[in-house]
């Protein structure tokens, strides 16, 4: 079995970064270097100011870094030197070409294998830890075969990451498994032990599942598309829930106590976002249609209509409170990461709710605490593989602030859609006397539901997810009811 003294990853982003941070921590004797073509990005993970927000982060890499973990551009040397080598770049969805749309888009996977294989000497283990598509790493060991010297040796292995993030850091140190897939040949199964011998420093053995490379990748896909289907299930509900009176946390509690269903991912929201969940089911469904699986396509494109369908819903309900138009007014965005406790903008469902506004002329002032002005200005212009985003506009029509009661004042409405604990805390009646009346909350994360009662008190129109709220409507009392059960409705005018 070969031992594993240096470890290379190429990618310093949100898996790369804290999963060899990590590793770093909890094995002193290995040597751990993270690289990347991204000098500024590096400069930052060298710095006390780290380029991703992540609870415990800090601490880890404090910990360790400049002792066994090192940040560095230096990414040939970093091969050479490496017995194990994390390949975690990005593997974005196609936006052109065959495929776009669904379809992983590999080249920096393939330019990882193609510079391991120029530099490399010796004996290496490539680990996929990037999410790919199922034979992927059959791909990298052409590359690998066809680029091979006498003196090189490659062996390819599958390790999925399964990170929230978020929690990313106590996920690491308690994962709920740890999947390795490789290769069924004794070479194969000496890299995996080889990799299980690095885990094994703090996850049980009874943690760490090991299978082929094929079982592996596809793990990886299914298992977010099912946490994705949930999702999408809930909030399939609670369209329903709104025109029948229900509560949808109310069903998903009753159905959560069910073993066989179990509560997690049943939270009613704006819809599902982050790095992974659109872009794994939509490869899922690409991947099917190449195999000639349309049923199977079919299903899993659901999951994916039915997020962007709860967007829409929650943005055309906005619009329709605020008398069918929002052209000129000012409206409050609380939030856009993905979800609370990270700097992640990645498929945020902040991102489709702005644009969906900004088509509608309103003038958007977003807050959030952790995500910078410049990066959801990029989101916000970043074209997608359907449209285009005017620049001039955008920029006429957002302003970023750095405090939410800024964001507030003189607004029509609050939208909030990252569920930051923060927005719990505010002093609601400060920010109801500083805005629009009728003043409006939309809580997209049902993180404001203890609170109904206190903010109709002070005068607000609540509306949430998945709920009918009985708004408090303030009206001068008729003394004889029947007044009131005479009179007839109003006759539409013609204007």
């Amino acid at each position: 079995m070969v031992e594993v003294r240096n470890i290379c990853c190429i990618g310093a982003g949100y898996v790369g970064g804290p999963t060899c941070s990590v590793i770093a921590q909890m094995c002193p004797e290995v040597t751990v270097t993270v690289v990347d073509v991204n000098e500024d990005r590096i400069r930052a993970w060298n710095s006390d100011s780290l380029p991703i927000f992540e609870p415990g982060l800090q601490e880890v890499v404090d910990s360790c870094r400049g002792v066994n973990l090192f940040f560095s551009t230096d990414i040939d040397e970093a091969i050479r030197n490496a017995d194990l080598v994390f390949i975690s770049v990005n593997t974005p969805t196609k936006t052109f070409g065959i495929g776009k749309g669904r379809a992983a888009d590999l080249k920096y996977i393939e330019a990882c294998a193609r510079r391991i294989a120029d530099v490399s000497i010796g004996c290496k283990i490539v680990v996929e830890k990037s999410t790919v598509p199922v034979r992927a790493a059959e791909s990298i060991r052409r590359i690998f075969n066809a680029n091979t010297k006498s003196s090189l040796n490659f062996q390819v292995l599958s390790n999925p990451e399964f990170l929230a993030e978020g929690t990313a850091i106590a996920d690491l140190k308690n994962p709920d498994r740890v999947l390795i897939g490789g290769d069924e040949t004794p070479e194969g199964q000496h890299a995996i032990e080889a990799l299980r011998s690095i885990y094994e420093h703090w996850v049980p053995k009874s943690k760490i599942i090991t299978t082929n490379t094929w079982s592996s990748e596809l793990s990886k896909l299914a298992a977010n598309a099912f946490l994705a289907q949930r999702i999408s299930s809930i909030n399939s509900i609670s369209a329903l829930c709104e025109v029948t009176g229900a509560d949808v946390e109310e069903v998903a509690h009753a159905i959560g106590t069910d073993q066989r269903i179990g509560s997690c991912f049943l939270k009613a929201s704006v819809g599902f976002g982050g790095s992974c969940f659109q872009k794994d089911v939509l490869n899922l469904v690409y991947l099917c249609e190449v195999l000639n699986l349309p049923e199977v396509a079919r299903y899993w494109q659901q999951v994916i209509e039915i997020n962007d369908y709860q967007r829409k819903r929650f943005s055309s309900r906005i619009i329709s409170c605020l008398f069918n138009t929002v052209t000129d007014k000012k409206i409050a965005l609380l939030g856009f990461a993905f979800k609370k406790n990270t700097g992640d903008t990645r498929e945020s469902s902040s991102i489709y709710i702005s644009r969906y506004l900004l088509e509608e002329g309103a003038c958007l002032h977003i807050y959030d605490p952790k995500v910078k002005a410049q990066q959801i200005m990029h989101d916000l212009i970043q074209p997608t593989p359907s449209e285009r985003h005017d620049p001039a506009t955008v920029s006429r029509l957002v302003t970023i602030v750095t405090d939410p009661y800024k964001a507030c004042e003189n607004a029509h409405a609050i939208v909030i859609c990252t569920e930051w604990d923060m927005f719990t805390e505010l002093d609601y009646e400060k920010i109801y006397k500083a805005m629009l009346k009728p003043a409006f909350i939309f809580d997209g994360r049902r993180i404001l539901d203890s609170l109904h009662d206190q903010l109709q008190h002070i005068g607000f129109q609540v509306e949430t997810i998945g709920k009918r709220v009985n708004q408090r409507i303030h009206f001068t009392a008729i003394e004889d009811k029947s007044e009131i059960d005479q009179q007839q409705p109003l006759k539409k005018i013609k204007l």
